[in-house]
């Protein structure tokens, strides 16, 4: 199955409502009622209507319920556990009312089990986080980009009393993430606690939108009309894109780690996702010996390539280059030599064959098995096949 990547665009601000009415218009929620309907104490009705907020069309979500009674975060917890979802959306919507909860008890001075609010226990906060990560479980996506997220400015009239905006909740949520916050003209609150708290469990990168085919295009409304701009979030879905300067040389210099542990680094960063790793040997101050460790990653993989740096070295820094990686077209094809089966990458310019490289680990094998040098059969599989090599 082909990658797929999504970018969230918060230019006006996030809430519940608008991350639900994006993924209904990518046809995200269809078992979102059936759930609801399994947990009838909650007494929701969705009503699904198609708006426009300012010159867009957009889907709008809206959950109707009588208010409930004020739960805390095991209340909730008992709601999520009555709900027939896939268990990872239920676990994952248990880590967006963590993050509420501890949220809140940091702006009240309190711990997270003693926070009975309204904003965290009511019946369209549990619809709004529930669906938003049923939405993207169904939606499959491999990584999920969030643009910077405006988040108004003014007062709002909380249950506590008159609060500034951005609101506390909004601005801890945010505290210790990579989410970007944008602060913006717009004398109103752009960013809900539960929108934030979503996208903070869920992100798994920030910035503009990132190289990719858009496959499809999903825009949620808000309930408001906003003066100057549409109050829509938009969510685009495709397969992402590479560039050609969308990779990345990794390096660090290692003056410290023991030599027996460099194939096994090696093997770890290539498993990571480089496309290549290499060591290279250097003089540093002082006169100490030392190596640099370099790799080939794409942008994509560059995080998990330099998690991996630092987990198998003991290097406590690192550097990074955007390079311009150029590769010829290869395939494979297979030889016989004695009876062993010997792959051989060929490698095309312009679609004329250039170099024939048969497999050093199966040349090595079938060396073995024919009690034969290993030279001998490198010579035979070149020969096997075919191909003219540089």
């Amino acid at each position: 199955m082909s990658p797929r990547t999504g970018w969230l665009d918060c230019s006006s601000g996030v809430s519940g409502d608008m991350l639900l009415g994006a993924l209904s218009a990518l046809g995200a929620l269809g078992e979102l009622p059936g759930i609801l309907a399994a947990v009838p104490e909650l007494g929701v009705t969705l009503t699904t209507t198609q708006v426009h907020r300012g010159a867009l069309h957009a889907t709008h979500v809206r959950a109707d319920a009588s208010e409930g009674p004020p739960r805390n975060r095991a209340d909730v917890q008992a709601v999520l556990d009555r709900m027939p979802v896939p268990a990872q959306v239920r676990q994952t919507a248990g880590r967006v009312f963590d993050r509420l909860a501890t949220a809140e008890a940091a702006v009240h001075g309190v711990t997270p089990p003693e926070i009975y609010f309204h904003e965290i226990g009511a019946v369209d906060s549990i619809v709004d986080v529930v669906g938003a990560c049923l939405g993207f479980h169904a939606l499959g996506l491999d990584g999920l980009t969030v643009s910077g997220i405006a988040l108004g400015s003014g007062v709002i009239d909380t249950m506590h009393g008159v609060v500034p905006v951005p609101g506390p909740a909004v601005l801890e949520l945010l505290r210790g993430t990579s989410l970007v916050a944008v602060g913006g003209d717009a004398a109103i609150e752009l960013a809900t606690p539960t929108g934030v708290a979503v996208l903070a469990e869920l992100a798994t990168g920030v910035g503009p939108m990132p190289p990719m085919t858009v496959a499809d295009v999903g825009t949620g409304a808000g309930t408001r009309e906003l003066d100057g701009r549409p109050n829509v979030v938009r969510l685009v879905v495709g397969e992402p894109a590479v560039a050609d300067d969308d990779w990345l040389l990794l390096e660090a210099n290692v003056d410290d780690l023991d030599p027996r542990l460099w194939p096994g680094v090696i093997d770890a960063l290539l498993a990571a996702g480089a496309a290549d790793a290499w060591l290279t040997p250097i003089l540093m101050k002082k006169g100490r010996p030392a190596h640099t460790l370099s790799a080939l990653a794409q942008r994509v993989a560059a995080e998990d390539v330099s998690r991996t740096v630092f987990e198998q070295t003991t290097t406590i820094g690192m550097r990074t280059t955007g390079v311009v990686k150029r590769a010829l077209d290869r395939d494979w094809i297979e030889v016989d030599v004695g009876g062993c089966a010997v792959r051989v990458k060929v490698a095309r310019l312009d679609g004329a064959v250039v170099t024939a490289t048969p497999e050093w680990a199966d040349v090595e094998a079938a060396a073995q098995t024919l009690d034969r040098p290993a030279r001998q059969v490198l010579a035979d599989a070149i020969t096997a096949a075919r191909v003219p090599t540089a």
